[in-house]
Order: C-alpha cells, then structure tokens, then sequence
C-alpha cells in the first residue's frame, strides 16, 4: 500500500528539517570530533552509500545500536536460511553497533550507517538502495524515512517494537501524527504487553508479540582467547563485570574486595570502549594491579583487574568467568542490558536493582533461579562471595539461565511466518 497524506505536524517536521538540513554536515563533524561519529563514513549519514547496490531483491534491516543492532542477527540467520537469495542490508546509528557488525554480520550481509533524518539524505539514501522490504526493531521512528519508504511501496514492518510510557505521552499529543506514523507499518508486533496497549492505544494495528532480544545464538567464543585467559588466571577464579556504565565500576570493585576472594580476578568490560584507559586508572587507583587489554597488554598471573575495552571477544570472558556481574543495573538511568548472551553461554549472573529495560526477562529469570539480584554494593559482595565460594550454586544458576534461552527460539520461528508475506516474491 502506498501512503502520501501527511497529517500538519509531520509536514511541518518535514518543512524544518529540511530548512536545517545545510547545517547537518557541520553537526557531524562536530560529533565524530567527540567520537559519536566515524569520521570515515559521514558521507552515510547524509544518505551517501559507500557500497554498490547488488542486484536483485533487497531487505533493509535497522538497528539504532548496539543491543538492537545484535538482536537482528538471529532474524538475519532466519531470513538466510529461508530466502537465501535476497540481498540484506543492515543499518544503525552508533559507532559501536557499526565496529560490532563488523564482527558479527555474516559474509555478503552489507552495513550502512543509517542517514540522518533529513529529507534529502533520505531520499538519497532510498534511491540507492531501493529496498523492496524493510524491517526495524524497537522504536525509532524517524518520520522522513518512515514516511518516505511507505510512499514508495516498501513494505515495512515494526518487529520487536518497544515504546516507553513517556514517549508514547509523547506521541499522544499528536495523535494524527502517530496514527499515519503507524499506519505506514504492514506489520508490528511489539516486545511485551506494556508496548502492546501503548501502541494500540495510539492507534497501531498490533500482530503477536515478538522480542528479538530473548532468541538468537550465544556470542562466538575464541578457544584460543580461553587458553590464553586461563593460563593468565593461573587458577584463580574469575569475576567478570560486564557492559558496565560510569559509577559502577568502583561500586562493583569494591564488592569484589569486600566478597574476601583473594584468590580471584576482576575483570571489567565496559559498555563504551574508549572509557577503557579511564576505567584502568579507576582501578589503579583503588590498588589494583591492572592490565587493559585495548592497549595490548595480557592477563597475567600478577594481574588482579582487567579491563577489555575491545569489541566482539566478551564470548570468551563470559565463557571463562566464575560469576558475572551485569552491568547497566547500578546506576540510575540506564536500565540494565540484555543477560541472553550471557545466559546462552550457562554465565551464572548477578544483576543490579535498576533493569528498567529488560524487567521482564529478569523477573523470569528471577522466578527460575537464572540470575540473582543484588540490591546494593553490600548484597553484591555477599553473591559475589556465595557464587566463588560454592561453585555449585553457580554453575545450577548457570543451567537454569541456559534452559531459560533456549525456549525462546519457537518464538522468531512464528514470526517468520507472518514477514514472509511482506518480503519481495
């Protein structure tokens, strides 16, 4: 179906950023001057492809970043697997969700960065690629693109759809907006019950519900990265805190001293990276022996903290630690990160109190003995000594996490039979 009316408020949006439009390479310069940009690939963001378009069919995918951009790898496995003829693209928005691809996208899949939301990076972007489907994850609705791909016949679908309470207030005060918004999706099947009324509620044509981030296959895992992790631990057992944030890392290493496991190693994994050299002085300067692995510098037996601030090997660090810490969950506002890579790899998990973001699935997890909570610093180091202290413990809440994955899977096989109809004959 093809959509052309364009309620006021989405017109005169269309209107302003198309008047700030000239402005738009000057802001990402700006932003890759910070790191929030690869200053190699701007031309992407103004809708300027830096790869051929192959011939025959194309199925656009979109992940804004990281977590999101992950989760479309096992929907990328499926649509291989059934069409294996049709050309995939993928893109997102992050720096980091774009180096992570780059690991994870199996060969022939093609990443972009997706463009900004201006008219014209829009249209050039869509004269390129020309995709005949496109399908997105979560809940970034940029009108130009949405709009704009309707108009041309793309048949789009809303997959594993995510929308806060806040933004769908939001929306509500453009009730028509939202509704042609919606309306411009052949398919949308949301990530919970939460999502399922708010989008219904704004006037969306809402199908099962779908969340991408519970199926999929665990995280590669280097052997040779694990004879080279254990031979640096030298039998010492290994704490792993995982996509942690700013602030958590000195809570978290403090419950680790305070957890009394001399006989132990902290290794941290922060969420972003380029925070690894900040985080190492952190770490220093709380008395730790640290080596960063960004820099090159192995786990040694004199190591007692290790910080990976490198991209596509936390696989072999959840594969060999004896507890992980989940990050993302003692700080306010981030509200925790997806623990089904984790899981998939049996990591006996402790998470914070603050998982806004992924409530649901550690209530199950919670429920089935899959991950345990701590509710502060102190109740931290209290599991961190329990899980190091009786192995047990820890590998039977390991399984219990593992079980819990694996059932997710039926799921993306329902799914597929409701996109197949959408994607190009």
């Amino acid at each position: 179906m093809i959509r052309t009316v364009r309620p006021l408020p989405l017109a005169l949006y269309g209107i302003a950023t198309g008047l700030l439009e000239p402005l738009a390479p000057r802001v990402l310069r700006a932003r890759a001057a910070k790191g929030k940009e690869d200053p190699a690939r701007l031309r992407e963001r103004l809708g300027r492809a830096t790869r051929d378009r192959p011939q025959g069919p194309l199925v656009w995918l979109h992940g804004v970043s990281v977590g999101e951009s992950l989760s479309l790898l096992p929907l990328i496995e499926a649509l291989r697997t059934r069409r294996p003829e049709l050309n995939l693209l993928v893109t997102s928005g992050t720096v980091t969700s774009a180096e992570m691809m780059a690991r994870r996208l199996p060969a022939g899949v093609i990443h972009q960065f997706a463009p900004v939301d201006t008219p014209g990076a829009v249209h050039r972007f869509l004269d390129h690629w020309r995709p005949d489907a496109g399908l997105q994850v979560e809940s970034e609705l940029w009108p130009n693109m949405v709009l704009e791909a309707a108009r041309r016949g793309v048949r789009l679908a809303l997959i594993s759809a995510r929308i806060t309470e806040k933004s769908a207030a939001g929306w509500a005060r453009t009730p028509s907006a939202a509704h042609a918004l919606l309306s411009c999706f052949d398919l949308i099947l949301p990530q919970d019950a939460e999502t399922e009324e708010r989008l219904q509620r704004l006037g969306g044509q809402i199908g099962p519900r779908l969340n991408l981030k519970l199926v999929g296959v665990a995280p590669p895992v280097d052997a040779a990265l694990v004879a080279e992790l254990e031979k640096g631990l030298a039998g010492r057992r290994a704490v792993l805190a995982a996509s942690t944030h700013p602030g958590e890392e000195p809570l978290i290493a403090r419950a680790f001293r305070a957890a009394d496991a001399p006989a132990a190693v902290l290794i941290v994994a922060p969420r972003h990276p380029e925070r690894g050299p900040g985080v190492a002085e952190e770490l220093t300067e709380l008395g730790f022996t640290v080596g960063r692995r960004g820099a090159g510098q192995p786990l040694t037996p004199k190591t007692t903290a290790y910080v990976v601030d490198t991209l596509g090997e936390l696989g072999a660090f959840y594969a060999t630690a004896d507890a992980v810490v989940m990050g993302g969950s003692f700080v306010d506002g981030v509200g925790g990160h997806n623990p089904m890579e984790p899981a998939r790899l049996s990591a006996p998990m402790i998470t914070g109190p603050h998982v806004f973001n992924a409530r649901a699935m550690y209530d199950d997890l919670l429920a089935e003995a899959g991950v345990i909570e701590a509710a502060d610093g102190e109740a931290l180091a209290r599991h961190i000594g329990g899980l190091l202290a009786y192995p047990h413990i820890a590998r039977r809440v390991g399984e219990a996490a593992f079980t819990y994955a694996e059932r997710q899977g039926a799921a993306l096989k329902s799914a597929m039979t409701l996109i197949h109809p959408l994607l190009p004959a």
